[in-house]
């Protein structure tokens, strides 16, 4: 269980400090209020999700019965949630958060840099809570992949 909360909190404190970084118009306290303020769910369900998915694995290889998915780097849903993190920050930038991912986007091809820049933005809440449900829904596959494992191996 502490393998899980400590992943779960690093999670957080990984999203919060690219928050912080990518926000130099805003002190770090108002970075932080405003990522909490617009993103909470997004932050608290992914950090959940990542810690729920490293008790299960964790739990899983303790008892003997590990699970794993083949190219997921730290556990499964690894993308899902860059992806969600990424697609969240866009929610922020209208509130003078994270401003320099614009930046970022704007070394897209001049051609599409404005539409998806205003695409990412326009929707990023929309596309973050899609990522986040796949996060989530990752997770809970692993918890249930882990109890029909040990049941076939007569844990339960």
């Amino acid at each position: 269980m502490a393998k899980g909360a400590i992943a779960g909190t690093a999670t957080l404190a990984a999203y919060l400090t690219v928050v912080i970084i990518t926000s130099p118009n805003l002190s770090p306290d108002g970075a932080v209020r405003a990522a909490f303020g617009i993103n909470s769910i997004v932050m608290g369900g992914t950090a959940g999700a990542i810690g729920a998915q490293v008790y299960f694995s964790s739990y899983g290889r303790r008892r003997g019965c590990e699970i794993r998915r083949k190219k997921a780097v730290m556990g499964a849903g690894s993308g899902s949630t860059a992806i969600g993190s990424f697609f969240s920050f866009f929610s922020l930038v209208p509130l003078g958060c994270c401003g320099s991912w614009l930046l970022v986007l704007s070394f897209l091809p001049s051609v599409f840099g404005g539409s998806i820049s205003v695409f990412l933005i326009d929707y990023s809440v929309l596309l973050s809570y899609a990522a986040l449900a796949a996060v989530l829904g990752l997770a809970a596959l692993s918890g249930l992949q882990l109890r029909r494992r040990m049941g076939k191996n007569g844990f339960a």
